[in-house]
């Protein structure tokens, strides 16, 4: 799998908000900076000169700054191209990305692909496997304002059917491609119990982040991916045991063989990101 650039908790930042800029960076591991749905339409130009002028300052560390751009085939997303040129970004974030065409003009830069409609979830593994794709994300409330629905939550907070098979799909997708794969915001800003419960369920599926709108749920995402002091000690013992049985063995009650192994390994390797 393709080696993951960041570490867990990427935050959003509206584009045409500057004075957030490095507050945001500072806050979280990486920053997203957004053209798209956290804009206003008539605010973009200024959000555009906002992101080159900030890389000229030297103000953020370009090597943990996101662009979200707008929707590919539009004027919206010519101009945020031609301004990211300018800059020393060169990560982006594609919405709705749909077709590995949407992705033709993007030759050059590392693709986070966001799946958020049918059909771009549908096209889940020929995004996941495209040239210059680095990682996908799902969105559920496009993807269910594609559907022509109208909630992606269950009263009781959880995902709707279909928003779990979205969710898993782009998964298996970011699997079967070796590209990571990030899991999507958690809009009950206040809701960090529901946010705990969903980060660590992406940690241990095998999601390599969460993004989110609030610097406040950035502590959350970390403190989910973070493996515990026990976990991280089991593993070690575990691997320590497979060493000397070279084989399918037992420990604790519990048959050991090559998943299990990898499991451990991948709760060491967390670990080590962690730190």
């Amino acid at each position: 799998m393709t080696a993951f650039a960041w570490g867990p908790a990427l935050l959003f930042c509206p584009a045409d908000r500057p004075d957030r800029f490095a507050k945001a960076q500072e806050r979280a591991d990486a920053v997203i900076l957004d053209l798209e749905d956290a804009v206003d339409p008539a605010r973009r130009p200024f959000a555009r000169e906002a992101i080159v002028s900030t890389a000229e300052s030297g103000l953020l560390d370009p090597e943990r700054v996101i662009v979200r751009v707008n929707v590919a085939g539009g004027d919206d997303h010519s101009a945020d191209l031609a301004a990211l040129a300018a800059t020393p970004y060169r990560t982006v974030m594609l919405p709705k990305a749909e077709r590995p065409d949407d992705l033709r003009d993007l030759r050059g830069l590392d693709v986070i692909a966001l799946c958020e409609t049918a059909a771009g979830v549908l096209a889940a593994p020929q995004l996941a496997a495209a040239d210059g794709v680095v990682a996908v994300m799902w969105g559920a409330e496009d993807l269910v304002a594609s559907l022509g629905g109208t909630a992606s939550r269950r009263a009781d907070g959880g995902y709707r059917d279909v928003a779990v098979h979205a969710r898993s799909t782009v998964l298996l997708a970011a699997g079967a491609a070796g590209v990571a794969a990030v899991d999507t915001v958690h809009l009950a800003i206040d809701d960090l119990a529901g946010l705990a419960a969903e980060a660590e369920d992406a940690a241990a599926v095998g999601f390599a982040a969460t993004a989110c709108i609030h610097p406040g749920q950035v502590p959350t995402i970390r403190a989910a991916y973070r493996p515990t002091e026990r976990e991280v000690a089991d593993a070690g013992d575990l691997l320590a045991a497979a060493a000397e049985a070279g084989g399918v063995f037992r420990l604790h009650g519990r048959m050991v063989d090559g998943p299990v192994i990898a499991h451990a390994r991948s709760v060491l390797r967390r670990a080590e990101a962690a730190r």
